[in-house]
C-alpha cells in the first residue's frame, strides 16, 4: 500500500492553501492524503471548561477544522482518496510522528497566531528540522498549483553530499514534467588573492572547477531521461538560492539529520531559504 501524503490543517487560510498544493502533489504521486490537525487544548483545558465558557468542545472544533481540510481537498481532486484525524496532542510532534508513516508532509508557512507572509511559523519550523521524511513547506503566496507548473522548473541546491535531496528533485521535476536546475553555490575566500602562489592570478578559477565537478558528481546517477541543467554560481549559498526560486515552482534543499543530537537540524541555508523563499520548499533529510 502506497504510503498518505499528510498534510497539517490548523483552520488558517494558510493552511487551508497549503491543503489545496498538497491535493495536487499527492494526485501527482497518485497516493491518498491524510488531512491532520493536533491540539492540546482540550487536554489543558477541559471540555467543561469550554461549556462553562459557552464555547464549542475543542474536539469539535478539531473535527470541524479536519473537515474543512478534506473539503478543500475535495474540491481541488475529487476523485483524490482522502483520510482524517483530529489528534489531542502537540501538533509538531503530531506532525513529525506523522511523517514516519508518510510519503512527505506538508504545512503552511504560518498558523492561526501568526502573520501570513512573514518568516516560518514555529510548528513547520519544527517539523522540517526534525521529520524522517521529505517536508514540503508552502506559502499562501505561492504559486498555488503542484499539478500545472508555473516556471516550468524545480531547483535543487546541490551541497556537501546532497544524494537524496537531488534524487527526490529529479523524481519531482519529472512527475511534474519539468527541468531540474541543479544550482551549486561557490566563493573564493577573501584571504586568496591573487599573491597567493598556488593561484597564479586566477583563485576563482579553482573553487569554481571545484563547484563544477561536484555539480556533475552529484548528478551523476540520474536517470538519463531526467532534462537537467547545470549551473554553478558565486556567493552566498542562501542568497544564489534565494534568487533561484524567484523563478521556480519548488525548491529542494537537504538537511542533513544526526542522530543523538538535539535541537533544530537544518543548517543554516534550509533554515534561511525557508523563511524567505518565493515558491514552496521541499527539505529532504539526508543521514549523515
Amino acid at each position: 500500500m502506497d504510503l498518505p501524503l499528510v498534510v497539517g490543517v490548523d483552520g488558517s487560510e494558510s493552511s487551508l492553501r497549503a491543503v489545496e498544493w498538497a491535493a495536487d502533489e499527492a494526485a501527482l504521486r497518485a497516493v491518498p492524503l491524510r488531512v491532520v490537525h493536533a491540539s492540546l487544548w482540550e487536554r489543558y483545558e477541559g471540555s467543561a471548561l469550554a461549556r462553562e465558557l459557552g464555547r464549542p468542545d475543542a474536539r469539535v472544533l478539531a473535527e470541524d477544522i479536519v473537515r474543512a481540510g478534506a473539503r478543500r481537498a475535495r474540491g481541488r481532486q475529487a476523485g483524490l482518496a482522502i483520510s482524517m484525524a483530529a489528534l489531542p496532542e502537540e501538533p509538531a510532534y503530531a506532525l513529525v510522528r506523522e511523517g514516519k508513516n508518510a510519503s512527505a508532509l506538508v504545512v503552511g508557512s504560518r498558523g492561526r497566531s501568526g502573520v501570513v507572509n512573514l518568516l516560518l511559523g514555529s510548528v513547520s519550523l519544527f517539523v522540517a528540522a526534525h521529520a524522517d521524511c521529505p517536508v514540503f513547506v508552502v506559502r499562501s503566496s505561492n504559486d498555488n498549483q503542484a499539478r500545472t507548473a508555473v516556471h516550468g522548473r524545480v531547483v535543487v541546491g546541490v551541497g556537501g553530499a546532497p544524494a537524496a535531496a537531488v534524487r527526490f528533485a529529479a523524481q519531482e521535476a519529472e512527475r511534474r514534467g519539468v527541468v531540474l536546475h541543479a544550482v551549486r553555490a561557490w566563493r573564493c575566500p577573501a584571504h586568496e588573492t591573487i599573491d597567493h602562489p598556488l593561484f597564479a592570478g586566477a583563485p576563482e578559477r579553482l573553487y569554481e572547477e571545484q563547484a563544477v565537478d561536484a555539480l556533475e558528481s552529484a548528478l551523476r546517477d540520474l536517470l538519463p531521461d531526467v532534462k537537467v541543467r547545470r549551473r554553478t554560481v558565486e556567493g552566498p549559498a542562501h542568497r544564489v538560492l534565494l534568487a533561484a526560486a524567484h523563478e521556480a515552482d519548488l525548491l529542494v534543499v537537504g538537511a542533513r539529520r544526526r542522530p543523538g543530537r538535539f535541537g533544530l537540524q537544518l543548517g543554516r541555508v534550509a533554515h534561511t531559504v525557508l523563511h524567505h523563499s518565493a515558491c514552496p520548499v521541499a527539505v529532504v533529510p539526508e543521514e549523515t
